[in-house]
Protein backbone atom coordinates (compact mmCIF):
# COMPACT_ATOMS: atom_id res chain seq x y z
CA UNK A 1 0.00 0.00 0.00
CA UNK A 2 1.60 3.24 -0.87
CA UNK A 3 1.29 6.14 1.36
CA UNK A 4 -1.59 7.87 -0.58
CA UNK A 5 -3.44 4.88 -0.38
CA UNK A 6 -2.88 4.49 3.25
CA UNK A 7 -3.98 8.01 4.02
CA UNK A 8 -7.29 8.00 1.76
CA UNK A 9 -8.32 4.26 2.89
CA UNK A 10 -7.52 3.38 6.61
CA UNK A 11 -6.93 6.62 7.71
CA UNK A 12 -9.08 8.17 6.12
CA UNK A 13 -11.80 5.64 7.11
CA UNK A 14 -11.22 5.70 10.84
CA UNK A 15 -11.84 8.98 10.98
CA UNK A 16 -15.37 8.82 9.47
CA UNK A 17 -16.83 5.64 7.84
CA UNK A 18 -19.83 7.93 6.51
CA UNK A 19 -17.65 9.90 3.88
CA UNK A 20 -15.16 6.91 3.51
CA UNK A 21 -18.65 5.40 1.51
CA UNK A 22 -18.86 8.78 -0.34
CA UNK A 23 -15.29 8.68 -1.44
CA UNK A 24 -14.94 5.36 -2.51
CA UNK A 25 -17.86 5.79 -5.05
CA UNK A 26 -16.77 9.70 -6.50
CA UNK A 27 -15.38 9.16 -10.05
CA UNK A 28 -11.38 9.40 -10.29
CA UNK A 29 -10.85 12.63 -11.50
CA UNK A 30 -11.57 14.07 -8.34
CA UNK A 31 -11.39 11.31 -5.65
CA UNK A 32 -8.14 12.04 -4.05
CA UNK A 33 -8.64 16.04 -4.25
CA UNK A 34 -12.06 15.62 -2.60
CA UNK A 35 -10.13 13.33 0.00
CA UNK A 36 -6.97 15.10 0.77
CA UNK A 37 -9.22 17.87 1.77
CA UNK A 38 -11.16 15.38 4.00
CA UNK A 39 -8.15 14.35 5.80
CA UNK A 40 -6.79 18.29 6.19
CA UNK A 41 -10.81 19.29 6.97
CA UNK A 42 -10.45 16.82 9.83
CA UNK A 43 -7.73 17.59 10.99
CA UNK A 44 -9.09 21.02 11.80
CA UNK A 45 -11.54 19.94 13.76
CA UNK A 46 -9.20 17.63 15.96
CA UNK A 47 -7.49 20.40 16.48
CA UNK A 48 -10.72 22.90 17.57
CA UNK A 49 -12.05 19.82 19.36
CA UNK A 50 -9.55 18.36 21.49
CA UNK A 51 -11.34 20.05 25.25
CA UNK A 52 -8.56 18.83 27.63
CA UNK A 53 -6.44 21.39 25.61
CA UNK A 54 -7.03 25.19 26.22
CA UNK A 55 -9.22 27.10 23.68
CA UNK A 56 -6.39 30.01 23.47
CA UNK A 57 -3.30 27.13 22.59
CA UNK A 58 -5.89 25.12 19.96
CA UNK A 59 -6.64 28.28 17.89
CA UNK A 60 -2.75 28.94 18.09
CA UNK A 61 -2.24 25.12 16.60
CA UNK A 62 -5.06 26.27 14.33
CA UNK A 63 -3.37 29.60 12.84
CA UNK A 64 -0.52 27.60 12.50
CA UNK A 65 -1.75 24.80 10.24
CA UNK A 66 -3.78 27.34 8.18
CA UNK A 67 -0.23 29.11 7.89
CA UNK A 68 1.16 25.63 6.72
CA UNK A 69 -1.40 24.92 4.63
CA UNK A 70 -1.42 28.27 2.97
CA UNK A 71 2.09 28.28 2.62
CA UNK A 72 5.00 25.57 2.03
CA UNK A 73 7.33 28.17 3.95
CA UNK A 74 5.65 28.23 7.28
CA UNK A 75 6.90 25.27 9.83
CA UNK A 76 5.07 22.19 10.22
CA UNK A 77 2.95 22.98 13.63
CA UNK A 78 4.29 20.63 16.78
CA UNK A 79 1.01 18.44 17.50
CA UNK A 80 2.33 15.66 20.17
CA UNK A 81 0.62 17.80 22.93
CA UNK A 82 -2.70 17.32 20.81
CA UNK A 83 -1.27 13.53 20.04
CA UNK A 84 -1.58 12.31 24.15
CA UNK A 85 -4.59 14.11 24.50
CA UNK A 86 -6.54 12.09 22.12
CA UNK A 87 -9.13 9.32 23.30
CA UNK A 88 -10.15 8.49 19.74
CA UNK A 89 -7.35 5.77 18.01
CA UNK A 90 -8.76 7.42 14.58
CA UNK A 91 -8.35 11.03 15.28
CA UNK A 92 -4.39 10.51 17.03
CA UNK A 93 -3.02 8.66 13.77
CA UNK A 94 -4.46 11.47 11.34
CA UNK A 95 -2.66 13.76 13.55
CA UNK A 96 0.71 11.94 13.67
CA UNK A 97 0.43 11.68 9.68
CA UNK A 98 -0.49 15.17 9.29
CA UNK A 99 2.83 15.53 7.80
CA UNK A 100 2.45 13.57 4.91
CA UNK A 101 -0.73 14.83 4.41
CA UNK A 102 0.65 18.33 3.67
CA UNK A 103 3.07 16.82 1.50
CA UNK A 104 0.29 14.97 -0.61
CA UNK A 105 -1.78 18.66 -0.95
CA UNK A 106 2.18 20.16 -2.08
CA UNK A 107 1.91 17.43 -4.50
CA UNK A 108 -1.62 18.48 -5.95
CA UNK A 109 -2.03 20.20 -8.94
CA UNK A 110 -2.23 24.00 -9.00
CA UNK A 111 -6.09 24.67 -9.42
CA UNK A 112 -7.28 22.01 -6.82
CA UNK A 113 -4.63 22.75 -4.16
CA UNK A 114 -5.90 26.41 -4.88
CA UNK A 115 -9.45 25.25 -3.96
CA UNK A 116 -8.59 23.28 -0.70
CA UNK A 117 -6.06 25.98 0.68
CA UNK A 118 -9.45 28.55 -0.07
CA UNK A 119 -12.21 26.15 1.66
CA UNK A 120 -10.07 25.38 4.03
CA UNK A 121 -9.28 28.99 4.92
CA UNK A 122 -12.63 29.54 5.48
CA UNK A 123 -13.22 26.63 7.76
CA UNK A 124 -10.54 27.39 10.26
CA UNK A 125 -11.87 30.74 10.28
CA UNK A 126 -15.46 29.68 11.20
CA UNK A 127 -13.66 27.05 13.90
CA UNK A 128 -11.70 29.80 15.61
CA UNK A 129 -14.82 32.23 15.56
CA UNK A 130 -16.33 29.59 17.02
CA UNK A 131 -13.91 28.42 20.04
CA UNK A 132 -13.63 32.83 20.86
CA UNK A 133 -17.44 32.31 20.80
CA UNK A 134 -17.67 29.46 23.51
CA UNK A 135 -14.00 29.17 24.76
CA UNK A 136 -13.52 25.86 26.69
CA UNK A 137 -17.47 25.16 27.09
CA UNK A 138 -16.82 25.74 31.37
CA UNK A 139 -19.96 28.10 30.87
CA UNK A 140 -22.80 27.26 28.17
CA UNK A 141 -23.50 30.07 25.60
CA UNK A 142 -25.55 30.11 22.86
CA UNK A 143 -25.16 31.94 19.36
CA UNK A 144 -27.39 35.27 19.27
CA UNK A 145 -28.94 35.20 16.27
CA UNK A 146 -30.52 33.13 13.00
CA UNK A 147 -27.94 35.18 11.22
CA UNK A 148 -24.96 34.29 12.96
CA UNK A 149 -26.57 30.20 12.97
CA UNK A 150 -26.63 30.62 9.16
CA UNK A 151 -22.94 32.17 9.22
CA UNK A 152 -21.84 29.75 10.95
CA UNK A 153 -23.17 26.73 8.70
CA UNK A 154 -21.78 28.42 5.95
CA UNK A 155 -17.96 28.47 7.54
CA UNK A 156 -18.10 25.27 8.49
CA UNK A 157 -20.13 23.04 5.53
CA UNK A 158 -21.62 25.50 3.28
CA UNK A 159 -18.43 26.68 1.61
CA UNK A 160 -17.51 22.83 1.26
CA UNK A 161 -20.11 22.58 -1.00
CA UNK A 162 -18.88 25.45 -3.44
CA UNK A 163 -15.79 23.85 -2.84
CA UNK A 164 -17.04 20.63 -4.65
CA UNK A 165 -19.08 22.13 -6.76
CA UNK A 166 -16.07 23.92 -8.12
CA UNK A 167 -13.83 20.45 -8.56
CA UNK A 168 -16.56 18.23 -10.02
CA UNK A 169 -17.36 21.24 -12.26
CA UNK A 170 -14.19 21.35 -13.75
CA UNK A 171 -12.90 18.08 -14.28
CA UNK A 172 -16.09 15.80 -14.84
CA UNK A 173 -18.19 17.85 -16.95
CA UNK A 174 -16.48 21.50 -17.50
CA UNK A 175 -18.94 21.51 -20.69
CA UNK A 176 -22.21 20.96 -19.59
CA UNK A 177 -24.83 23.47 -19.99
CA UNK A 178 -25.39 24.57 -16.55
CA UNK A 179 -26.66 27.71 -14.61
CA UNK A 180 -23.52 27.72 -12.58
CA UNK A 181 -25.05 30.55 -10.39
CA UNK A 182 -27.44 28.51 -9.57
CA UNK A 183 -26.04 25.52 -9.27
CA UNK A 184 -23.31 27.12 -6.67
CA UNK A 185 -26.46 28.02 -4.55
CA UNK A 186 -27.63 24.62 -4.08
CA UNK A 187 -24.04 23.71 -3.23
CA UNK A 188 -24.10 26.26 -0.66
CA UNK A 189 -27.44 24.72 0.93
CA UNK A 190 -26.45 21.16 0.16
CA UNK A 191 -23.91 21.73 2.89
CA UNK A 192 -25.59 23.74 5.21
CA UNK A 193 -28.28 21.16 5.25
CA UNK A 194 -25.89 18.34 6.78
CA UNK A 195 -24.24 20.63 9.11
CA UNK A 196 -27.68 21.70 10.14
CA UNK A 197 -28.89 17.94 10.64
CA UNK A 198 -25.76 17.63 12.99
CA UNK A 199 -26.95 20.33 15.29
CA UNK A 200 -30.47 19.68 15.79
CA UNK A 201 -29.43 15.96 16.28
CA UNK A 202 -26.52 16.64 18.43
CA UNK A 203 -27.95 18.95 21.09
CA UNK A 204 -27.40 17.13 24.11
CA UNK A 205 -23.77 16.47 23.32
CA UNK A 206 -23.01 20.19 22.39
CA UNK A 207 -25.04 21.87 25.46
CA UNK A 208 -22.63 19.54 27.59
CA UNK A 209 -19.71 21.46 26.39
CA UNK A 210 -20.60 24.26 26.62
CA UNK A 211 -21.98 25.18 23.40
CA UNK A 212 -26.03 26.35 22.28
CA UNK A 213 -26.31 26.41 18.39
CA UNK A 214 -30.20 27.18 18.63
CA UNK A 215 -30.09 31.30 18.91
CA UNK A 216 -30.80 32.54 21.96
CA UNK A 217 -33.16 35.44 20.65
CA UNK A 218 -35.45 32.40 19.06
CA UNK A 219 -35.05 30.24 22.73
CA UNK A 220 -36.42 34.14 24.53
CA UNK A 221 -39.40 34.32 22.15
CA UNK A 222 -40.20 30.41 23.89
CA UNK A 223 -39.18 32.12 27.63
CA UNK A 224 -36.23 29.53 27.70
CA UNK A 225 -32.67 30.36 28.49
CA UNK A 226 -29.84 28.10 26.87
CA UNK A 227 -29.62 26.24 30.56
CA UNK A 228 -32.95 25.01 30.12
CA UNK A 229 -32.59 22.72 27.25
CA UNK A 230 -30.44 20.60 29.74
CA UNK A 231 -33.70 19.81 30.97
CA UNK A 232 -35.31 17.30 28.71
CA UNK A 233 -38.57 18.70 29.57
CA UNK A 234 -38.19 21.51 28.57
CA UNK A 235 -38.75 19.91 24.77
CA UNK A 236 -42.41 20.66 24.75
CA UNK A 237 -41.59 24.29 25.59
CA UNK A 238 -38.95 24.13 23.11
CA UNK A 239 -40.86 23.09 20.10
CA UNK A 240 -42.48 26.14 18.93
CA UNK A 241 -39.27 27.88 17.65
CA UNK A 242 -36.95 24.41 17.16
CA UNK A 243 -39.73 22.95 14.60
CA UNK A 244 -38.76 26.27 12.27
CA UNK A 245 -35.67 25.23 12.59
CA UNK A 246 -36.22 21.72 11.31
CA UNK A 247 -38.58 22.77 8.03
CA UNK A 248 -35.35 24.77 7.35
CA UNK A 249 -33.40 21.73 7.56
CA UNK A 250 -35.74 19.81 5.30
CA UNK A 251 -36.04 22.77 2.92
CA UNK A 252 -32.14 22.71 2.72
CA UNK A 253 -32.11 19.25 2.01
CA UNK A 254 -34.64 19.48 -0.65
CA UNK A 255 -32.67 22.05 -1.89
CA UNK A 256 -29.89 20.15 -1.98
CA UNK A 257 -31.44 17.22 -3.66
CA UNK A 258 -32.19 19.57 -6.68
CA UNK A 259 -28.45 19.84 -6.87
CA UNK A 260 -28.34 16.33 -7.87
CA UNK A 261 -30.67 16.69 -10.20
CA UNK A 262 -28.69 18.90 -12.06
CA UNK A 263 -25.92 16.81 -12.32
CA UNK A 264 -25.56 15.71 -16.24
CA UNK A 265 -27.58 12.10 -15.90
CA UNK A 266 -24.88 9.98 -17.24
CA UNK A 267 -22.77 10.98 -14.31
CA UNK A 268 -23.99 8.14 -12.05
CA UNK A 269 -21.18 8.01 -9.15
CA UNK A 270 -21.40 11.96 -8.90
CA UNK A 271 -24.97 11.66 -8.25
CA UNK A 272 -24.55 8.96 -5.85
CA UNK A 273 -21.76 10.44 -3.86
CA UNK A 274 -23.76 13.46 -3.38
CA UNK A 275 -27.70 11.28 -2.66
CA UNK A 276 -26.50 9.62 -0.21
CA UNK A 277 -25.68 11.59 2.77
CA UNK A 278 -28.93 14.08 1.36
CA UNK A 279 -30.57 10.44 2.09
CA UNK A 280 -29.30 9.57 5.40
CA UNK A 281 -29.90 13.30 6.63
CA UNK A 282 -33.71 13.32 6.28
CA UNK A 283 -33.66 9.71 7.56
CA UNK A 284 -31.98 11.03 10.66
CA UNK A 285 -34.06 14.10 10.81
CA UNK A 286 -37.44 11.67 10.80
CA UNK A 287 -35.93 10.69 14.07
CA UNK A 288 -35.39 13.58 15.20
CA UNK A 289 -38.89 14.55 14.64
CA UNK A 290 -40.46 11.58 16.89
CA UNK A 291 -38.56 12.30 19.61
CA UNK A 292 -37.49 13.91 22.28
CA UNK A 293 -33.58 15.62 20.75
CA UNK A 294 -32.82 17.31 24.07
CA UNK A 295 -33.21 13.78 25.59
CA UNK A 296 -29.66 12.08 25.51
CA UNK A 297 -31.27 8.85 26.23
CA UNK A 298 -32.58 8.94 22.53
CA UNK A 299 -30.79 7.60 19.66
CA UNK A 300 -30.36 9.94 17.10
CA UNK A 301 -28.31 8.23 14.19
CA UNK A 302 -29.64 6.02 12.01
CA UNK A 303 -28.54 1.97 11.83
CA UNK A 304 -26.26 0.13 9.48
CA UNK A 305 -29.32 -1.36 8.01
CA UNK A 306 -31.28 1.86 7.18
CA UNK A 307 -28.10 2.86 5.38
CA UNK A 308 -27.78 -0.40 3.84
CA UNK A 309 -31.24 0.66 2.35
CA UNK A 310 -30.19 3.75 1.37
CA UNK A 311 -27.63 2.23 -0.70
CA UNK A 312 -29.28 -0.20 -2.66
CA UNK A 313 -32.32 2.39 -3.26
CA UNK A 314 -30.06 4.77 -5.19
CA UNK A 315 -27.65 1.73 -6.95
CA UNK A 316 -30.86 0.45 -8.64
CA UNK A 317 -32.64 4.03 -9.83
CA UNK A 318 -29.54 5.91 -10.68
CA UNK A 319 -29.89 4.80 -14.38
CA UNK A 320 -33.08 5.71 -14.61
CA UNK A 321 -34.83 9.60 -14.78
CA UNK A 322 -38.01 8.76 -13.64
CA UNK A 323 -37.36 6.59 -10.38
CA UNK A 324 -34.50 8.82 -9.59
CA UNK A 325 -36.47 11.62 -9.56
CA UNK A 326 -39.23 10.33 -7.28
CA UNK A 327 -36.09 8.92 -4.56
CA UNK A 328 -36.45 11.92 -2.60
CA UNK A 329 -40.37 12.29 -2.86
CA UNK A 330 -40.10 7.98 -1.38
CA UNK A 331 -40.31 7.91 2.56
Amino acid sequence: MTPTDELLGPILRDVSRAFYLTLRVLPGEVRQSIGLFYLLARTTDTIADTELIPADKRMLKLRQYRDRVRSEGAPMPDFSHLVREQQDDGERRLLMHSPEIIALLEQTPAFDRGQIQLTLETITRGQELDLKRFGDGSKLSALQTAEDLDDYTYHVAGCVGEFWTRLTRRHCFPDAELDDSEFLTLAIRFGKALQLVNILRDLPGDLANGRCYLPAVDLGLAGLKPEDLRNPRSWEQLQPVFRPWLAKAHEHLAAAWQYTLMIPHSHYRLRLACAWPILMGRRTLNLVEHQNPLDPACNLKITRSQVHSILWSTLWRVPFRGPWQRLFGNK
